[in-house]
């Protein structure tokens, strides 16, 4: 889950706050939180628990469940393998069994190809397919951003922290074919994110005040290796 412990310094006396707020956030829904697993082994429109979406039009996303052979024991991982190269293509995978308001996400994902992009996504407040926010890591551009997607149109959030990329969101090398850690934790307004454990930036955004699905995102042509779908789960009143 995110280490609200190593924040970068230069972001000042509002991230301290957020961050004393998101902790308090988290230690309330620490008996909650769920590693979601992956079971279904063969090429499906969604493995059991979960759903496929996707924005906009495109080829149909291909998520299938297999070992990775690379990494030591073999474990399940989720992939979308679908190379369809539309630009504005982005396959959503949403878990059935949640739906928060306030919370905490995360996830390990190792970018594997795409001349597109290299985007691995976590979304929440998931109403449906055209509405949702979700922050990801893209390894072609080496940058964090968050999003808001409204009736189908994506648009960037400002935040605060990190150093600004000129795609948007902030710097971050991505190593690819290396298992990377993207999290973010969410309280009313207020949004945060990590990346393999450092704290990149935080933001404030009211467009999705309701509670709402979590789940995964890539876009395009990306392929994506995802595992250790982590899940906390935090009541409302945590924040005051």
């Amino acid at each position: 889950m995110i280490n609200v412990t190593r924040i970068r310094g230069e972001l000042g006396a509002p991230l301290r706050l957020l961050t004393l707020l998101l902790c308090s956030v988290s230690m309330v829904g620490m008996v909650a939180a769920e590693s979601v697993p992956f079971e279904s082994g063969v090429k499906v429109a969604a493995p059991s628990g979960w759903n496929a979406y996707m924005t906009h039009s495109g080829g149909v996303p291909e998520w299938v469940v297999i070992r990775d052979r690379s990494t030591p024991g073999k474990p399940k991982v989720l992939t979308q393998l679908s190379g369809d190269a539309t630009r504005h293509r982005y396959p959503l995978l949403v878990y059935r069994d949640a739906n928060l308001k306030d919370g905490s996400l995360s996830v390990r994902f190792k970018a594997l190809s795409g001349k597109v992009d290299q985007a691995a996504g976590l979304v929440w407040r998931f109403r449906d397919a055209d509405n949702y926010y979700v922050v990801r890591a893209n390894a072609l551009e080496n940058n964090v951003v968050l999003f808001k997607v409204v009736n189908g149109v994506r648009t960037e959030i400002r935040v605060r922290g990190g150093e600004p990329d000129a795609e948007g969101g902030v710097k971050q090398k991505i190593a690819t074919r290396s298992w990377n850690v993207l999290a973010v934790s969410f309280a009313g307004d207020r949004i945060m994110a990590s990346f393999n454990g450092e704290t990149l930036f935080d933001a404030e955004d009211s467009t999705f005040p309701d509670p709402g699905k979590v789940g995964l995102w890539t876009k395009a042509d990306s392929v994506i290796y995802f595992r250790d779908f982590q899940i906390q789960k935090s009541p409302a009143k945590a924040v005051q």
